[in-house]
Parts: C-alpha cells; sequence; structure tokens
C-alpha cells in the first residue's frame, strides 16, 4: 500500500538492506532499527505514522531480541507486527505466539511472501478499525486502491489474483493467495465458489448447482462449494 510507514527492526545489515529494497520498490516508507532500544525508540516519535512493525527476532546476544520489542508494541502501541526468523525451535515459537503477532515468517523466505504479508496485515489492521472498505491491487505498474464494492468476481492466474469489476470489465491484479484474500474480505459479501474464484454475492444474477452469473461472465461452482453457493440470495 503505497505511503504506508513500516518499521524494520533486523540486526544484520545485508538482510535489513535487501528487506527494505524490497518495500521501498513497492511503495512503502520503511524507518530502520538495528536493536530494541532503537526500534521502541523510533515507535516513541513516529508511533502515528507507523502502520506496521517487522520484527527479526534475533537481534545479537545482547540485550532484548524482536519477541521483547513486540510484547512492548503489543501492550503500549497497538499496532500489527510479524516476525522474521531463522529460529523454528518450540521457545521462540511458543513466546512468539503469547504477543499475538499477525504472522511468523521464517527465512529464508521469498520476496512475494513478505510482500503479501505485509499488504493484507495492513488491510487486516484498517478493516478492525473501520477502515475505507478498499484493497490494494496493481493497475500496470501502479499500486492503486480498488474499492471492495467494485469487486464483482476474482479469479486465480498462476502467481495472480485478477480483480475483475464492473467498471467497462476493468481487471486489476495481485499478488495474494485466495487463502489469504479471504482472510480479509468481509464474509457476509464474498463467497468461494471454487478453488480458483471468489465472487461478491450482491453481483450474482442466477446461480445453480455447477455455475453462477454475473453480468456476462460465468464463474464455475465447484461440488465443494455448491453448498455455500445454494445458500445465497439472488440480487
Amino acid at each position: 500500500m503505497e505511503g504506508n510507514t513500516i518499521l524494520l527492526v533486523e540486526d544484520d545489515f545485508l538482510n535489513r538492506r535487501l528487506t527494505k529494497k524490497v518495500l521501498a520498490e513497492n511503495g512503502y516508507q520503511v524507518l530502520e532499527a538495528k536493536n530494541a532500544r532503537e526500534a521502541l525508540a523510533l515507535l516513541e516519535s513516529n508511533v502515528s505514522k507507523v502502520d506496521l512493525a517487522i520484527l527479526d527476532i534475533h537481534l545479537g546476544e545482547q540485550g532484548p531480541d524482536g519477541i521483547d520489542v513486540g510484547k512492548q508494541i503489543q501492550e503500549r502501541y497497538g499496532i500489527p507486527f510479524l516476525y522474521l526468523t531463522a529460529y523454528d525451535n518450540h521457545e521462540f515459537v511458543n513466546r512468539a505466539i503469547a504477543t499475538t503477532p499477525y504472522s511468523y515468517i521464517t527465512k529464508p523466505f521469498k520476496n512475494i511472501e513478505i510482500l503479501s504479508t505485509v499488504m493484507l496485515a495492513i488491510r487486516h489492521s484498517k478493516k478492525k478499525d473501520g477502515g475505507s472498505g478498499t484493497i490494494t491491487v496493481k493497475e500496470n505498474e501502479y499500486n492503486v486502491e480498488l474499492a471492495i464494492d467494485e469487486i464483482h468476481y476474482i479469479e486465480s492466474d498462476g502467481n495472480y489474483l485478477l480483480f475483475h469489476t464492473g467498471a467497462g470489465g476493468k481487471v486489476f491484479r495481485s499478488r495474494y493467495t485466495i487463502k489469504q484474500l479471504l482472510e480479509v474480505l468481509p464474509r457476509h459479501i464474498f463467497v468461494q465458489t471454487h478453488r480458483a474464484f471468489v465472487v461478491n454475492r450482491s453481483k450474482i444474477e442466477k446461480f445453480s448447482s455447477k455455475s453462477v452469473v454475473i453480468g456476462r461472465a460465468v464463474v464455475p461452482v465447484s461440488r465443494y462449494y455448491v453448498e455455500d453457493v445454494s445458500l445465497l440470495p439472488v440480487s
């Protein structure tokens, strides 16, 4: 989401710079900290600007670790955060989960993994706070905010999701997965009809056990989801 600010806490210089580069290239403003002290100082002076914190768990041998920072964020600041770590033992996992992070990503990770998680964490936070009812998608090379009520249906296409709208049949795209998307879309508005399709309930004109019709589009319904579709009201 262009314009959102992320606090990146990572003690390894190279990892911090590489992660910052990925985020900055996708429109995010990044505040950097290499340890817990710097992270908390930045939060104290910029908390109204920070939309998300990305915390490496291991911040060197001296001082608090990323989970200690996560606990402070949980108790004092109320912004979403996620952990990055090369550690996956039970001690770290249990301590991390106790601070209720949005997600826990193990290294090495793919760029798309962190980008999609960041997008959805911010979107989920805004939704809880009564956000604007939009989702970030791509229009050519640009990020844009697409109003949820403009989406007619969503189609999986390889590594992308295609967002079909009613605005002259315009199609947007993004690197979400359907599973991730359903975590932030309002479920009273959207329903999955097939492993590769999600539809806006209010746009459905008619349906059967095999398909739903939205304008000129015929969207398939699979046997696994037919019960959900059979409960739909027809607009």
